[in-house]
């Protein structure tokens, strides 16, 4: 089934989230979104998941205050830094694939720069 609507891809984002941090396994949630991330450590601690039982990844560059927050506060962050001979269309396809990534992206840019 494909999602036609952000709020269609944040409501099942959250139903997955709510399986896998019910469940037994280790889940990788990568999301830039607040709410997303938000979602996610409520659910973690209505779950009673340890910090080390999940991680949060992002993208490097996007977001790092958020990514240092989750550290400090004893999270899991795993940081991708796409690279390689294929690095600039992964990121393109990363940013395209939700549009307030570019958004997070260009904020990102003009905070460090």
């Amino acid at each position: 089934m494909a999602f036609t609507s952000s709020a269609e891809v944040d409501r099942s984002y959250a139903r997955c989230l709510r399986i896998l941090l019910g469940g037994d396994g280790y889940p990788m949630l990568a999301t830039h979104d607040p709410r997303l991330i938000r979602i996610a450590g409520t659910r973690a601690e209505v779950e009673g998941r340890a910090a080390g039982s999940f991680e949060y990844q992002m993208l490097y560059g996007i977001r790092p205050a958020e990514q240092r927050r989750l550290a400090s506060g004893g999270a899991r962050m795993r940081v991708y830094v796409p690279y390689g001979s294929d690095w600039y269309g992964y990121l393109v396809r990363r940013l395209a694939e939700r549009p307030a990534n570019l958004a997070f992206f260009l904020r990102s840019l003009i905070s460090t720069g």
